[in-house]
């Protein structure tokens, strides 16, 4: 069982900056790939940002939705058991709850089904 605990929300002006983290429970962490979601009020939970193991003792790989690309950088610390998501240049249509989930399969999908494990999630508010 792994326990996600999402912070670093808030509110801030476009423009700004934010980094969320994820401090997850469970010996297991660094071979998880974890991922980033957001939902907004009204629409679908989607993807923003995934990692996973690719390889080596430091490697790994990561991707991102076209609408963050550039702006977002997902990264992870498994000596703390802990997944950041650095947010740059926000913009008034990124603010979403923000979630955190965990890949058991190491897959690092886009879909918020191949997601295992899922945190309760922080909110992050861009004002104009």
């Amino acid at each position: 069982q792994v326990q996600l605990v999402e912070s670093g929300g808030g509110l801030v002006q476009a423009g700004g900056s934010l980094r969320l983290s994820c401090a997850a429970s469970g010996r297991t962490f660094s071979v998880y790939a974890m991922g980033w979601f957001r939902q907004a009020p009204g629409k679908e939970r989607e993807f923003v940002a995934a990692i996973r193991w690719s390889g080596g003792n430091t490697y790994y790989a990561a991707y991102y939705a076209d609408s963050v690309k550039g702006r977002f950088t997902i990264s992870r610390d498994n000596a703390k058991n802990t997944v950041y998501l650095q947010m740059n240049s926000l913009k008034p249509e990124d603010t979403a709850v923000y979630y955190c989930a965990a890949d058991r399969d190491r897959i690092a999908t886009m879909y918020a089904k191949g997601y295992d494990y899922w945190g309760q999630g922080t909110q992050v508010t861009v004002s104009s």
